[in-house]
């Protein structure tokens, strides 16, 4: 059953939620990636597997989580209870049957404010530009996705910001993924925004994107 990669900076409000939805057979790996509210000592109490990754940057957390990982099947979601993972298997069974490569959740948001229109616009914009490089039509890139292991780390991803979740599916069309999306709901996270919340967050995501995208 699919690894389950859990980046984390200061989200102990939301660790327990998210590790008790973890579906039966699903192995949550949790990145601490500096956090300073005991993160990573409640993931390890609660029983997941702790990676620590001293260098700051969601891409540097989602690369240790990926090497860490040994199953087959590896999965990344936020760990901030904004996605819910009893729904990681409609990102991980296509996966899993071979029918894709990549499938990426299409965020659908359930309560107002979940996802602020500054970000659905920043979004919007980074997809259309996607489309544009790469032929690859998708509504929203998505922090709950899934592919395989062994092909993943063979793309040779480098980036180690915010440009990670670009960068991944820029190489995979490259090489000939087949690439799908199906929709996850998207609830208000729980927390302080370090990016989709805040303004400022999401133009230092877009600029880390932009900088993927040339």
């Amino acid at each position: 059953m699919p690894d389950v990669v859990l980046p984390v900076l200061n989200e102990s409000g939301a660790i327990p939620w998210v590790l008790e939805r973890i579906p039966p057979g699903y192995s949550p790996i949790v990145v601490d990636n500096g956090s300073t509210d005991g993160s990573g000592d409640l993931a390890r109490r609660l029983g997941a597997q702790v990676v620590h990754e001293p260098e700051p940057g969601f891409g540097s957390a989602c690369f240790a989580g990926l090497s860490a990982a040994t199953s087959d099947v590896v999965c990344f979601m936020d760990c901030d209870a904004s996605l819910d993972p009893g729904q990681l298997p409609r990102v991980a069974d296509p996966v899993s049957r071979g029918t894709a490569q990549l499938v990426l959740g299409a965020r659908r948001p359930t309560e107002r404010g979940a996802w602020p229109p500054h970000a659905r616009a920043a979004n919007w914009v980074v997809a259309r530009r996607l489309r544009t490089r790469s032929g690859v039509v998708l509504r929203d890139l998505g922090p709950m996705r899934a592919a395989p292991r062994e092909a993943l780390l063979g793309l040779g991803i480098a980036d180690r910001r915010f440009g990670w979740p670009l960068e991944m599916v820029l190489r995979a069309a490259a090489e000939g993924w087949t690439v799908q999306e199906v929709e996850v709901d998207y609830r208000p996270r729980v927390g302080t925004s370090k990016v989709t919340g805040t303004v400022k967050g999401t133009l230092r995501a877009v600029r880390d994107m932009q900088a993927v995208l040339a």
